[in-house]
C-alpha cells in the first residue's frame, strides 16, 4: 500500500516540533515524503523536495518555509512557482548565506546595488525570495508581448542585466547566460516531474 502524503500544514507542525519527537515516531516517518517518495500534489512540497535534494545543509523546516515563501512570491507576481524556485535553486541552492565571487548575496543573489535599487535586504531570506519574485515578475511582465519567450528573456535580464537584453533584443549571445537559461529550464522540468 503506497504511503499517503501528509498535508502541508501537518508537515509544518511536525517539522516545528522536530526536537521534541522521538527518533522513530510517526512524525519523522511522515516527514520522509519531503525527501523522497511518490508524486506530490503541491508545489510547496515539490519545491521543498528540490531544496532538500540540492542543499543538504538546509533543515526540512527551513526548506518547507522557503518553499512556502517561494509559492507566495511567485503567485503575487504571476509566475509559476516552479519557475521562481528553479531560479533560486540555480542562484544559491536556497542558501541564505550564499556569497558569489562577484559579490552577489543571499538566496536571490542580489548585488548590493540591485538590492538597494529594489529595496531588498539580501541577507533576509524572506525579503530575498520576495524581491527575486518581484524583480523577475517585473521582467516577465515587461517582456510579455515583446518576445516569444518572455521567461527566457527575463532570466537573461536577471543574469546579464536588462541592458544586455535591450542591446541584443532578447537573450544575449553570452555562453554563461544561455547556459543559465537552459539550466533553469531543466530545474523547472524536474520540479514539475515531482508533481506528476
Amino acid at each position: 500500500m503506497p504511503l499517503a502524503v501528509p498535508r502541508v500544514d501537518h508537515l509544518l507542525n511536525t517539522a516545528l516540533s522536530w526536537p521534541r519527537i522521538e527518533a522513530h515516531g510517526d512524525g519523522i516517518y511522515g516527514a520522509r515524503p519531503l525527501y523522497d517518495g511518490g508524486e506530490l500534489r503541491s508545489p510547496v512540497l515539490a519545491i521543498t523536495r528540490a531544496i532538500l535534494h540540492t542543499n543538504l545543509r538546509i533543515e526540512p523546516v527551513a526548506a518547507l518555509g522557503f518553499a512556502g515563501d517561494t509559492v507566495r512570491a511567485a503567485r503575487r507576481h504571476d509566475l509559476p512557482p516552479e519557475f521562481l524556485a528553479a531560479v533560486l535553486l540555480q542562484e544559491s541552492a536556497y542558501d541564505p548565506r550564499a556569497l558569489s565571487s562577484a559579490g552577489a548575496i543571499g538566496i536571490g543573489q542580489f548585488t548590493p546595488g540591485t538590492a538597494a535599487d529594489n529595496g531588498v535586504d539580501p541577507f533576509d531570506p524572506d525579503a530575498s525570495i520576495a524581491g527575486a519574485g518581484a524583480l523577475i515578475g517585473g521582467y516577465v511582465a515587461a517582456y510579455r508581448g515583446r518576445y516569444a519567450d518572455p521567461y527566457a528573456v527575463a532570466l537573461a535580464a536577471y543574469n546579464a542585466g536588462p541592458g544586455a537584453v535591450d542591446e541584443y533584443r532578447g537573450v544575449p549571445p553570452y555562453r554563461e547566460t544561455r547556459e543559465y537559461v537552459a539550466d533553469i529550464a531543466d530545474r523547472q522540468a524536474r520540479l514539475y516531474s515531482y508533481e506528476k
